[in-house]
């Protein structure tokens, strides 16, 4: 194929690459583009207890719940009485699905000169369905958080954490605050009696910075001894091990700035489960060529909404 000619030619010089001469061709290399992925995080913070029971039968998943116990005072004496302890189950439906589908034609798979492209599509594919679900997952479960877990008067305790309320006052983030944030994150929980062990917190990219920029930047002062920085995890903070995402919820706070949905627990909060993953590669019944396709069901819930938390905030 000839070429319009991009390098500059002076008035008067011979231009090979103009299509009146077509002598310098457009070169197609056959390296193709990396493409860049949002980190995946569902797996790090959700908990699949509950997976195996789906995997052949049934799209609802009943989970039941220990009962609060009404413990008395006793004196001597007195009679005991028995109460009827009863608990209200959650449910885990199995009611989502993500699907991508595409096909291919012996005449392209005969002339291009990326002969793998049907793998790679597929495998870009894959990738792309699980950057989906995580984006359906991070940003639908801080709408489950416990209510003591959230808003300007969060703790089930104290109740004066301010954490910020969607679509109004957003916790604005700087250096000299962010990790007392943090720490605060951690009390919302401890006041929930929430284990300490697996608290996890994802956080965006601009909180990353911010936490890079304070006194963290020094990795010791997160009790590792290279850096904070890490495969998108930035060590553990206050309680918390910190996962770095893009797949947050963003909305606009009441000043029109946009400020994002910090989610922080522990892997008892949030459940997950898949029961179908499929990769299909058949042949097209009409027409030439091959079908490639995939699909997801899957489904989560939050049965735990006290070990769950939302921070809705801005970098400052």
């Amino acid at each position: 194929m000839p070429n319009a000619g991009v390098y500059p030619v002076a008035a008067g010089i011979r231009n090979m690459a103009a299509d009146t001469m077509g002598m310098v061709p457009i070169v197609y290399s056959a390296k193709v583009l990396k493409r860049f992925y949002a980190s995946v995080r569902t797996a790090a913070i959700a908990n699949t207890l509950y997976e195996a029971e789906v995997k052949t039968q049934g799209d609802t998943v009943i989970i039941p719940r220990d009962p609060v116990m009404t413990i008395s005072d006793h004196r001597k004496g007195d009679n005991v009485v028995y109460e009827q302890p009863s608990s209200s189950p959650a449910t885990l439906l199995i009611d989502k699905g993500k699907r991508w589908a595409f096909s291919t034609n012996p005449i392209d798979d005969a002339q291009t000169h990326v002969k793998d492209y049907a793998s790679r599509w597929t495998a870009a594919a894959g990738r792309d369905l699980a950057v989906a679900v995580d984006q359906d997952v991070l940003q639908n479960v801080y709408s489950s958080v416990n209510a003591s877990n959230t808003g300007n008067s969060a703790g089930a305790i104290s109740g004066d954490i301010a954490l910020g309320v969607d679509g109004g006052t957003s916790v604005s983030l700087a250096t000299t605050d962010i990790v007392a944030k943090i720490v605060q994150c951690g009390q919302v929980l401890d006041e929930q009696n929430i284990d300490q062990e697996g608290r996890w917190m994802v956080v965006p990219a601009w909180f990353k910075t911010v936490v890079l920029t304070s006194d963290l930047k020094d990795a010791s002062l997160a009790g590792d001894g290279t850096s904070i920085s890490r495969n998108g995890r930035m060590g553990r903070i206050g309680d918390f091990e910190l996962f770095e995402s893009n797949n947050l919820a963003t909305t606009t706070d009441g000043v029109g700035a946009t400020a994002t949905h910090i989610i922080f627990g522990t892997r008892d909060a949030i459940t997950f489960a898949s029961q179908i993953t499929e990769n299909e590669n058949i042949v097209n019944p009409l027409a030439f060529g091959r079908l490639l396709r995939g699909l997801m069901v899957y489904g989560y819930a939050v049965p735990q909404p006290t070990a769950i938390g939302d921070l809705y905030a801005k970098a400052a």
